[in-house]
């Protein structure tokens, strides 16, 4: 019995004892996870670059590339709460830290749980002679920081550290002053030197083809050809007066920099830095506006131009090219879709309000007010409003008033017969040019500056053109067809109705042309126009009352020693009169009409010198409010204050337009006080009255892409075009070689060395 109880006790102990172990292992477990979880926590909680982090985990422990980690992110930067109780005297306060410490002192570290500051280069590479109060215990007396910094500042062991730190992952300082390492790096300065020097001769080579229009291409390139092309031609012109260039021409293996690739490189890359020098005016400047046209190049494709205007930060208006776009047709959502992708590139977000005005042809698809481009564009950018070209709106205008009487229709009709008689042949022109010594100019129905021409130069010979005539008429070298027409005209030329028109539209036509040139200057705004095409319509008015002194006046006839023949009478002087003065009433009317001001146009009037007398009296409320209407980023309470002390100060008065008003402005320093009026100044110079830099563009387009020209890619088109209608900007960038070669070299690895070290 004895001996079993004794049994029965041993197996509790040991059960006991068991138990007891279980109860450690299941403590230590779970004393374990609280440390791991506090270990996350602190991770998560403070940054590698923190002091608790460089306390529990040291810089020297850590691999290279945490130490690299630990350098980019640098001095970590907590909130310090720090709270110092000062007395000074009878004054007592609180000092706290601030934050622009931190930077001021770009070593300076802190840890928010200890409310203690540090030194971020001590702390990573602290040793024996590091001071304990700037790596262990951080410095809390706020009183004595300044002083304290400094002294820390001046120590060896922190200047050490710095420097060590500075150094991490880079080249050592001894290596750096190698001598080797120097000689090395001298060395391909001096040839990045030559290479640059040589690229940018062959960069001149192309900017004069591009400026010039020149076809850079030859139609054999090889060194034995004897038509390698302009651009070669040049290069080698180059080399016989620069012998590095010989030198290299001669010499390199590597990279000769004349190949088509290169060549089609460099054009890209100046392209590039045109566009970036434009998009930065475009920056600073405080409005935008488009001009956009479209035309068929000589490979029948579809090209749309941009053009954009602005006022740049010398106070100049800039009609700047930005791009040819082939569109794959002309049709309205085409065409906005096209310019809108642009414009996404040139006014990024936030920038959409710059754009106040696009001006287009007239054309339907482009002036649509419901599908046109206008309408489309508009819908993104509320404040783009439409301007029809008004150099198209005088071509309608002389059509309008050329094209419903019959007679004057029939008139320019006969007109354009003199020159296309004389070009159908050169046994024609030979007589045309030995007779009267001058050659006639074809007429266009579109552009009345050619009929203007025209008129003039047969009113000038009249004379001559008929003994020309008579002479073919009466001569055995020419086939019947030839005297028969010769005869018409000599018929014609002494027509009595003929001539009468002659004389009238050669009174008219001076006027035209006055205008369509004042039309096409870049500098040209609404108030401008408004003034041109008043004084228009007044030597107009002027034509139509002297139309009775016109009618059987013999002054059209010329200088004529011999007596004059005997005229043909097709219509009667009263007639004659009639429609004389028809023609004049439908020019003046038309234009009267199209060349109104209307929506946001009528805010030029609130500007014009010649009305400030008459606001003075009533000021134009209306026309206020549609300007505010139409541009509400203007203060109208403000304006209106300003705009009554302009209308008071005669000296305002004579500003011709608005640009020598704005100009007046800027140049005395009033930009703050009249800050609304610069803003409205800005919108009606900005505002492009017409489409003709678009015009110009085209022009270019058809010189640069010519039939021989005809596979050219739209990216080199784009570059030779640029070059040559911005080639004043190109000029004006001082270092637009440096540009150009920095992104030649940027935009692949070449084996050719063109960057420092």
């Amino acid at each position: 019995m004895i001996g079993g109880a004794r049994n029965c006790e041993l197996q509790k102990c040991l059960c006991c004892h068991h138990s007891d172990q279980l109860n450690f292992f299941v403590d230590v477990l779970h004393n374990l996870r609280g440390m791991m979880a506090a270990i996350l926590t602190v991770a998560e909680v403070n940054p590698p670059n923190s002091v608790i982090s460089l306390r529990n985990y040291p810089f020297a422990r850590r691999t290279m590339a945490e130490r690299i980690q630990v350098k980019e992110l640098g001095p970590d930067k907590p909130e310090i709460n720090i709270a110092q109780p000062t007395k000074e005297g009878t004054r007592k306060y609180i000092r706290t830290f601030n934050r622009s410490w931190f930077e001021r002192k770009s070593w300076l570290t802190g840890c928010g749980a200890t409310s203690a500051l540090f030194c971020f280069p001590c702390i990573l590479f602290k040793n024996d002679k590091s001071d304990t109060t700037w790596t262990e215990s951080g410095q809390t007396d706020l009183k004595h920081l300044s002083e304290r910094m400094k002294k820390h500042e001046r120590s060896r062991v922190h200047m050490e550290n710095c420097v060590k730190l500075a150094m991490l992952g880079r080249v050592s300082i001894a290596t750096q002053l190698d001598d080797g390492h120097r000689i090395a790096i001298r060395r391909h300065n001096e040839e990045v030197d030559k290479n640059r020097h040589v690229l940018s001769k062959i960069i001149d080579c192309v900017k004069f083809c591009g400026a010039f229009e020149l076809a850079m291409r030859g139609h054999d390139e090889r060194e034995s050809s004897d038509n390698p092309g302009i651009f070669r031609g040049l290069v080698d012109l180059l080399a016989s007066i620069d012998q590095d260039l010989r030198q290299h021409l001669d010499n390199a293996t590597v990279f000769k920099g004349t190949s088509k690739t290169v060549q089609n490189e460099l054009l890209d890359c100046m392209l590039a830095v045109l566009k970036e020098r434009i998009i930065e005016e475009v920056t600073t400047a405080r409005y935008v506006a488009i001009q956009a046209d479209e035309t068929t190049d000589v490979s029948t494709h579809c090209q749309l131009v941009l053009v954009l205007r602005y006022i740049d930060n010398e106070h100049n208006v800039q009609e700047r090219f930005f791009e040819f776009m082939k569109l794959e047709r002309a049709c309205a959502d085409v065409i906005s879709d096209a310019l809108l992708e642009r414009l996404r590139t040139i006014l990024p977000e936030g920038q959409g309000g710059k754009l106040i005005a696009q001006a287009y042809d007239g054309a339907a698809v482009m002036r649509g007010a419901t599908g046109g481009v206008q309408r489309k564009v508009q819908d993104i950018y509320p404040t783009a409003h439409y301007t029809h070209c008004y150099a198209h709106q005088l071509n309608l205008v002389m059509q309008k008033a050329t094209s419903h009487i019959p007679q004057i229709s029939h008139f320019f009709s006969d007109m354009g017969g003199f020159a296309s008689f004389f070009t159908k042949s050169t046994k024609r022109t030979a007589v045309l040019d030995e007779m009267v010594a001058h050659r006639l100019p074809s007429a266009s129905s579109t552009r009345w500056n050619f009929n203007s021409r025209a008129v003039n130069t047969v009113y000038e010979h009249k004379d001559d053109l008929v003994r020309c005539f008579q002479t073919i008429r009466n001569s055995d070298a020419f086939d019947g067809q030839t005297n028969r027409e010769a005869g018409g005209f000599v018929r014609m030329l002494e027509d009595d109705s003929f001539c009468f028109f002659l004389n009238l539209f050669h009174k008219i036509m001076p006027h035209v042309d006055i205008l369509y040139s004042q039309l096409q200057r870049r500098n040209c705004d609404s108030i401008y126009i408004g003034g041109a095409m008043q004084a228009f319509i007044r030597r107009m008015q002027n034509i139509r009352d002297a139309v009775p002194f016109l009618v059987g006046d013999e002054e059209y006839r010329g200088p004529v020693q011999e007596p004059a023949p005997k005229r043909r009478r097709t219509l009667e002087e009263d007639r004659q009169q009639r429609l004389a003065e028809e023609v004049c009433d439908t020019i003046m009317t038309h234009a009267t009409e199209r060349f109104a001001f209307t929506k946001h146009l009528v805010s030029a009037t609130l500007l014009q010198g010649d009305l400030f007398q008459q606001h003075r009296r009533k000021f134009p409320d209306r026309a206020l409010e549609t300007t505010v209407e139409a541009y509400p980023s203007l203060d109208k309470a403000r304006l209106k204050t300003e705009l009554s002390l302009i209308y008071d100060n005669e000296e305002f008065q004579n500003c011709s337009g608005a640009l020598a008003l704005y100009q007046v402005l800027m140049a005395n320093n009033l930009q703050d006080t009249f800050a609304e009026t610069v803003s409205l100044l800005n919108i009606l110079i900005t505002t492009p009255m017409t489409t003709a830099e678009s015009e110009r563009c085209f022009s270019t387009l058809n010189r640069i892409k010519t039939f021989l020209r005809n596979t050219m890619a739209q990216d080199r088109l784009n570059a030779l075009a640029m070059l040559s209608i911005e080639k004043k900007m190109a000029r004006g960038i001082h270092d637009f070689n440096s540009r150009v070669i920095e992104k030649f070299a940027s935009q692949k690895d070449r084996r050719a060395k063109f960057l420092y070290k």
